[in-house]
């Protein structure tokens, strides 16, 4: 599977939601696709109070429930139907589910992909990986 199948079916699952206090819900949408061919699919939750996670989040622990821990490609998009490259929090999330995902393919805007270890550099880990 690419990564054009991998942004319609995060497309797919934009639902953009206001909340009653000025939250947004469904706004960005990550899909991912793992070593064993499956696609899990997130939105992101942006509530008041810091509350909330990202869509790659979402979409990473959905598969970590399903027993799956291996990103091979992973792709974000906004409302708008923009690309969004993970954010540093998301990068390193990534990284630590599973020590294969620093070499898994990141979609980037322009149809741009990178691997991981490209995006999050100078790993603070490496010593342990030794």
């Amino acid at each position: 599977m690419g990564f054009d199948e991998l942004y319609n079916a995060a497309r797919s699952k934009l639902n953009t939601t206001r909340t009653t206090r000025n939250g947004k819900m469904g706004h960005v949408a990550a899909a991912l696709l793992t070593d064993k061919g499956n696609v899990y699919t997130g939105v992101a939750l942006d509530l008041p109070s810091s509350i909330g996670f990202c869509a790659e989040h979402n979409a990473i622990s959905t598969m970590v429930t399903q027993g799956e821990y291996r990103v091979d490609k992973i792709i974000a998009v906004y409302e708008s139907g923009n690309v969004l490259p993970p954010c540093g929090r998301c990068r390193e999330l990534i990284s630590q589910v599973g020590d294969s995902n620093y070499n898994c393919e990141i979609g980037l805007p322009d149809r741009r992909v990178a691997k991981l270890k490209d995006l999050l550099p100078e790993r603070w880990d490496a010593r342990y990986l030794q």
